[in-house]
């Protein structure tokens, strides 16, 4: 099993450059209206998709806070650089970089352009 997830923004083109930025990953679609994001594995990392098109019953509702109870958690091989990238990205960062004794790794709490809230956590047991 691998998940895919999906999140609803309101500027698919916007978000897919920021989290490019932030991910190193590249566009597998791109468009307007839907986008995939494809990592250097060729493997889908997140699928965004615009609030109002297609008409999907069940993204959501627009003018709700984005993701309450759901983390975007990223596991990644560069943490330094991807801390580096975030505070020039001026993304508002939430908490850290910290280390988390329960699993032993460094992450960075931030927050997207929608609101949706992104943990970058380095590899279980790399501090």
């Amino acid at each position: 099993m691998q998940p895919h997830p999906m999140i609803a923004v309101k500027d698919v083109e916007a978000s897919s450059a920021w989290y490019q930025s932030l991910l190193i990953c590249r566009s597998g679609h791109g468009g307007k209206e839907y986008e995939q994001l494809i990592g250097n594995d060729d493997s889908l990392i997140l699928q965004l998709h615009h609030w109002d098109v297609h008409e999907h019953p069940h993204l959501g509702d627009p003018e709700q806070p984005k993701g309450n109870g759901v983390l975007l958690w990223f596991r990644i091989d560069d943490f330094d650089d991807a801390v580096t990238r975030a505070q020039t990205m001026s993304a508002e960062i939430l908490d850290g970089p910290l280390v988390n004794p329960n699993a032993n790794h460094r992450e960075i709490w931030i927050r997207d352009p929608d609101g949706y809230v992104v943990v970058l956590a380095g590899h279980y047991g790399d501090v």
